[in-house]
C-alpha cells in the first residue's frame, strides 16, 4: 500500500466533504458513519487537517467541518502530506536506508518512474477530480 491508513482516512474524509459541500458542518458522526471509520480516530485526523488549514472547524451543537478552499483549489497532496512521505523522492520501495542511482536495490531502477508518476499524480489530482469521478462509494 503507498498511504498509511491515516492518510486514506485523510483523503477520504476529504471526499466526503467535497461532495458534500454547503452551507452545513459535516459532523465526525457523520463522516466517520459514512465512511466507516473509528471515530475518534477520524476527528484526530480532521482536526489535524483544520490546524494546517486545509478544514474549518466549528465547536458546539452545530459544530462541524468543511473545506476551507473550494475542492477544485485542494491537490492530494496537500492532505497526503500532512500524514505520509509519500511524496518525498528518495523513499526506496524495500525499505533500504540508502537507495541511490550508485547505489540502488533490486527495485531502484523499475521503482523510479512509477514513483515519479505516483507523486504527479498527487500533485496534479484534486478532490473536484475525485468527486467527479463515477464512482458512489468510498470505502
Amino acid at each position: 500500500m503507498i498511504l498509511s491508513q491515516t492518510a486514506v482516512y485523510a483523503v477520504k474524509a476529504a471526499l466526503f466533504l467535497a461532495r458534500h459541500d454547503g452551507p452545513e458542518l459535516a459532523r465526525v458522526d457523520d463522516i466517520a458513519g459514512a465512511l466507516d471509520v473509528p471515530r475518534n480516530y477520524l476527528s484526530k485526523i480532521l482536526h489535524a487537517m483544520a490546524r494546517a488549514g486545509l478544514l474549518e472547524s466549528t465547536r458546539g451543537p452545530r459544530g462541524g467541518f468543511r473545506l476551507a478552499n473550494a475542492a477544485e483549489q485542494v491537490k492530494l497532496a496537500e492532505i497526503v502530506d500532512l500524514f505520509d512521505d509519500v511524496l518525498a523522492g528518495s523513499r526506496c520501495l524495500l525499505g533500504r536506508a540508502e537507495c541511490t542511482d550508485a547505489n540502488p536495490c533490486a527495485a531502484h531502477e523499475r521503482w523510479q518512474a512509477t514513483a515519479a508518476q505516483v507523486r504527479r499524480f498527487f500533485k496534479e489530482t484534486t478532490l473536484a477530480d475525485l468527486a467527479q469521478s463515477g464512482a458512489t462509494t468510498m470505502t
